[in-house]
């Protein structure tokens, strides 16, 4: 008799029970409708870090199922952020032109108003024009379908071209760093339609919500991104499990046998290697407006490296450990980089974590992978049997 699902992957079971009573706990606690004993900055690291776990899901799928170590897919988080972050931007400039010219004797024409801005948006860069790539900023629907078809559309693209030349092992994960590399220098220029080094801004300020505090807000993408991890948890455990999981476990642990037994083993990575960018996209595009800001900086090839870092020490090839190292990690850095961590006082020397976290995180990455290979999740197949 078939099992089910649920019995198969427990794991689901268990990630969902307990991110509905962490959601619950943080509800209870939070400033926009609790006890107010948490701050709307910590709702907001904790709705970041949420983003981030999805994000570490999805490399776990494509790197410690699939075997293809991605330096890449923090390009596609980013290419989200930017796709909304348009929206965003652009609706809020257009409420303050419009406001601003609500009083003129004559009322403005369209073309004046989208020039005003275009000019409140790019005079920072020198520019009074708005970017073709800005076409449909004023529309939150196709900007959304944006959050889904660029990273969609660059990993199809990027992956038909290197799977199908059979690229793989370390050359497939410089290939991806290249990638990352390459956009992040691209975006780093003015005239990109991106605003450069600028980024975009004040994405915290959602149109239309104005008037509702920032408390409040900060709750609700909160929840969003409670149920974007719950979805896209419960999506890829379906997905590496039954027979494609099986494929797909096969494809990393022997890609040329399961060649020789028939399988196209290109079409199982194309679509993983796009899967996991679209979902990538998603988590970006609910992780910048709680951020606030997003610029080039955020795609630089060594966000990925943090994220495959985060994934080693959670313990890759479990969806949970995925899950486990993000929210260590990622929590780990808002502690000693925001000032959580006291400083200590040697003498001749002072130990201040802003400067040492990154020492510390590689060690910790160094002592992970010497004693505990199979990460903190591996951790719990000491403590369960499997039948």
């Amino acid at each position: 008799m078939k099992r089910s699902f649920l019995a198969d992957n427990p794991s689901v079971f268990w990630m969902l029970g307990l991110l509905g009573l962490f959601t619950l706990g943080v509800t209870i606690l939070a400033e926009g409708a609790g006890l107010a004993l948490l701050s709307t900055s910590a709702v907001k690291i904790l709705g970041m870090t949420l983003c981030l776990c999805l994000i570490a899901v999805a490399m776990d799928v494509v790197w410690g199922y699939c075997g293809i170590l991605s330096l890449g897919h923090f390009a596609f988080f980013g290419l989200g952020g930017y796709a909304i972050g348009m929206w965003l931007m652009y609706a809020r400039t257009e409420g303050i032109v419009i406001e601003s010219l609500a009083n003129a004797p004559i009322p403005p024409t369209q073309g004046e108003i989208d020039d005003a801005i275009a000019g409140q948006i790019f005079g920072v860069v020198g520019s009074d024009e708005l970017p073709m790539i800005w076409a449909f900023a004023h529309s939150l629907p196709l900007q959304l379908l944006l959050v889904v078809l660029v990273p969609g559309l660059l990993a199809l693209v990027f992956g038909w071209l290197a799977f199908r030349s059979r690229v793989t092992g370390v050359y497939l994960s410089i290939l991806t760093q290249a990638m990352t590399l390459a956009l992040s220098l691209y975006l780093f220029q003015n005239d990109t339609g991106l605003r450069g080094n600028n980024g975009l801004s004040g994405l915290q300020n959602i149109p239309g919500l104005l008037e509702v505090p920032q408390s409040t807000v900060a709750l609700w993408f909160f929840w969003a991104s409670a149920a974007a991890l719950g979805l896209g948890y419960v999506f890829f455990a379906w997905l590496v499990s039954d027979r494609f999981g099986s494929v797909v476990r096969a494809i990393r642990d022997n890609e040329a046998r399961v060649r020789f037994l028939g399988y196209h083993v290109e079409s199982y990575k194309l679509l993983v290697f796009t899967l996991t960018a679209i979902v990538s996209g998603l988590a970006g595009a609910l992780y910048y407006p709680q951020a606030g800001i997003i610029n080039p900086a955020e795609i630089a090839p060594i966000a990925s490296i943090y994220l495959a870092v985060w994934v080693a020490i959670g313990g890759r090839g479990r969806l949970y450990g995925a899950v486990i190292g993000a929210a260590v990690v990622s929590l780990a850095s808002s502690w000693f980089t925001g000032g959580g961590a006291p400083d200590i006082e040697l003498g001749f020397y002072t130990i201040n974590w802003t400067d040492w976290w990154l020492v510390l995180l590689g060690g910790g990455f160094v002592a992970v992978t010497l004693f505990f290979p199979r990460g903190i999740g591996g951790l719990f197949d000491y403590l369960v049997k499997k039948p």
